[in-house]
């Protein structure tokens, strides 16, 4: 890296070579390295406070010039979490605080990202800075904070009058869908608590925070969701999967059992391809799951999709041998049904080649037709 002299005092914080050189003519206190780095830069990227007080008491230092990478002197002091520096860059009047890098980050963002807790603080310290700046993927300080997991930084971002804690990225994630993934309860509580969040606003993909929580089996932020008024516990994505269709086929057996506690869920809800929770337990081979949902009443064992496979085809394609043997001992499964491509249960199982599966078909194929 080229570097002028200046350049290299103010880097490693020796002042008064600092001083001795900004007394000759020929020194140009604002000239940018090869990366384009000012000396002011270099000192604030160092948190060196008499070097960067120095800099700034000269006419011809711009505090907001910008290097290669569309960073500035308080960004690069706020990313690093150098307190002092970023308080004495905030003292100028002439500073801009939102100013973002090429990627779209501030300072402020930055500091939430890496938990500089008392760079936040002075940030938000200004009432000229905008904490609802999105980068270019859309999170935001809040949505950096949350996802973090640090609780003092959201606290002090949503005391902000004007803070929206619905704003998304570029997927449709609010801070309160990204906590209900990560399952974070002391989080979620938080956010909860400000007036005007959305905890039902879903994603690009229709996935609400409920169904991503069941979907991670977070219970506690389950729980939490679903003492929300606003909250539908059987709300559909844009594929119709609901959040009991998460829970099921991944296997969370808690969440399944406080989803179907809801007056308002259905256990046999079908999506836009016909499937069902208990298919989708089936086809994943969720044993608990499938056990919970034969013993509720409206779950019709036998529900084919669209392409005809019932959850015994999905089973028996699979090689869930407990499933099967569990819904052969249904007397409403049919265990020579044909999808619409004429295969049966049996016969998905022997392509698939799973023996333990076709034996339990056959076995019960042929008492199924001894008895008719």
């Amino acid at each position: 890296m080229k570097n002028t002299p200046l350049g290299w005092a103010a880097h490693n914080g020796h002042e008064e070579v600092v001083k001795l050189l900004l007394e000759r003519d020929d020194i140009e206190p604002d000239k940018a390295d090869e990366d384009g780095q000012t000396p002011l830069f270099r000192a604030a990227l160092g948190g060196h406070e008499g070097v960067v007080k120095i800099l700034l008491g000269r006419n011809d230092v711009n505090p907001n010039k910008l290097d290669d990478d569309g960073e500035t002197a308080l960004f690069c002091a706020a990313e690093k979490g150098h307190e002092g520096t970023v308080g004495i860059l905030l003292g100028r009047d002439d500073i801009d605080p939102n100013i973002a890098s090429y990627d779209g980050q501030t300072a402020l963002s930055l500091a939430a990202f890496w938990r500089h807790q008392g760079v936040v603080r002075l940030l938000l310290g200004r009432d000229d800075v905008n904490p609802n700046k999105p980068g270019l993927d859309g999170d935001t300080a809040l949505g950096l904070g949350a996802w973090n997991g640090d609780e003092e930084v959201v606290r002090m971002l949503l005391g902000r009058d004007d803070i929206n804690p619905n704003n998304t990225d570029w997927g449709g994630r609010t801070p309160l869908w990204w906590v209900a993934c990560s399952g974070n309860e002391a989080m979620m509580r938080i956010l909860l608590e400000r007036d005007g969040v959305n905890p039902e606003g879903p994603d690009c993909r229709g996935q609400t925070p409920l169904s991503c929580a069941a979907e991670n089996g977070n219970h506690g932020v389950v729980e939490m969701l679903l003492g929300r008024d606003e909250v539908n516990p059987d709300g559909p994505d844009n594929k119709g999967n609901t959040p009991l269709s998460y829970a099921a086929m991944n296997g969370h057996e808690g969440v399944v059992e406080m989803l179907l506690a809801q007056d308002n869920v259905n256990p046999g809800k079908l999506n836009k391809e016909g499937q069902t929770p208990l298919w989708w337990a089936a086809a994943s081979g969720r044993d608990g799951v499938v056990g919970i949902l034969l013993g509720r009443d409206g779950v019709n064992p036998d529900t084919p999709d669209m392409n005809g496979h019932t959850p015994l085809h999905c089973a028996a394609m699979h090689g869930r041998v407990e499933v099967v043997r569990m819904l052969l001992e249904r007397d409403d499964v049919n265990p020579d049904r044909q999808d619409k491509y004429g295969q049966t249960p049996l016969s998905r199982a022997i392509r698939h080649g799973d023996t333990r599966v076709r034996a339990l078909l056959q076995a019960q194929i042929a008492l199924t037709r001894s008895t008719d």
